[in-house]
Formats: C-alpha cells, sequence, structure tokens
C-alpha cells in the first residue's frame, strides 16, 4: 500500500531538482560521487533530484559543497 503524502510539493521544491541535475550533468560528475561528497546516500539524492523529497537547509550546503559551488546558485531564480 503506497502512502500519501499530507500536502503536496512545492513546485519550487522540483525546480531545484532540476537545477542539482543540470549542474551534476553540467560538470560530469556522478551522482554516487556528489551524494558521497555531500554525506548521504545516492537513494536520498536522486529522491531530491526528483523533486520527491524536500531537504532541509544543512542538505542544501552539503550538495552545494559536493558540487563546488557556493549555495545560493542553487536558489538563484527559482
Amino acid at each position: 500500500m503506497k502512502r500519501e503524502r499530507k500536502s503536496e510539493i512545492p513546485e519550487v521544491v522540483k525546480e531545484l531538482g532540476i537545477k542539482i541535475k543540470d549542474i551534476i550533468e553540467e560538470k560530469k560528475f556522478k551522482r554516487r560521487e556528489v551524494a558521497h561528497d555531500a554525506e548521504m546516500d545516492v537513494e536520498s539524492l536522486r529522491k531530491y533530484i526528483k523533486g520527491s523529497q524536500e531537504m532541509k537547509v544543512s542538505t542544501l550546503f552539503k550538495i552545494a559543497q559536493a558540487l563546488k559551488i557556493h549555495p545560493s546558485e542553487l536558489i538563484k531564480d527559482l
């Protein structure tokens, strides 16, 4: 039985996931390496990229660090 969410995922969460995915592809990083550098498992990173899970601010900073960019680059223009 699939669980239902209490509330819809905000569109901005999905846009953030797309931005993370685009940066990973642009820099030719491997998702597992980004996940490792961000101290998370690949499945969690996949959920963030897919936009199916919201992230804490601390997670956003870890992902930005793993991508070797400033955190503001991830939220700019969202």
